[in-house]
């Protein structure tokens, strides 16, 4: 089984932002690559082939759940798992994002010295063996 790599995350706060990233790539040793925006993050999708997507549940202008419509629409991207990183906890709103095709659903606030290990483990239990791009 190819062991998760690269990641693509969106979070429209910076200092999440720069949590998320210290996460990931310091902390996790992924190679990790992030955006402010679903737009930016879309434009950039085919060359950076990621094998996960994390998304911010709620963003202006395009929230996580247009990004996953979106990222539907690319080819290659059709069942790329996507895991969703919110502060909106209510079931209502997990049962939508899953409905939408939400491989997980991960809480903020969130402990930055675990969140690669939580991909991980989405990553495992989705079984994949090679990138999700494929």
């Amino acid at each position: 089984m190819t062991e998760l790599r690269r990641v693509l995350f969106v979070e429209d706060e910076p200092d999440i932002f720069q949590i998320i990233q210290l996460a990931l790539a310091d902390v996790g040793r992924l190679e990790v690559f992030g955006f402010l925006s679903g737009h930016e993050a879309l434009s950039k999708l085919s060359l950076i082939q990621p094998q996960l997507v994390l998304l911010d549940g709620m963003m202006p202008d395009m929230d996580g759940a247009a990004v996953l419509g979106a990222l539907r629409k690319v080819k290659g991207f059709k069942t790329a798992p996507v895991v969703f990183l919110t502060a909106k906890s209510d079931r209502a709103h997990a049962e939508h994002l899953t409905a939408l095709g939400a491989a997980a659903i991960l809480f903020k606030p969130f402990d930055p010295m675990t969140l690669a290990d939580e991909l991980q483990k989405v990553w495992l239990r989705l079984g994949f063996s090679s990138s999700c791009s494929r």
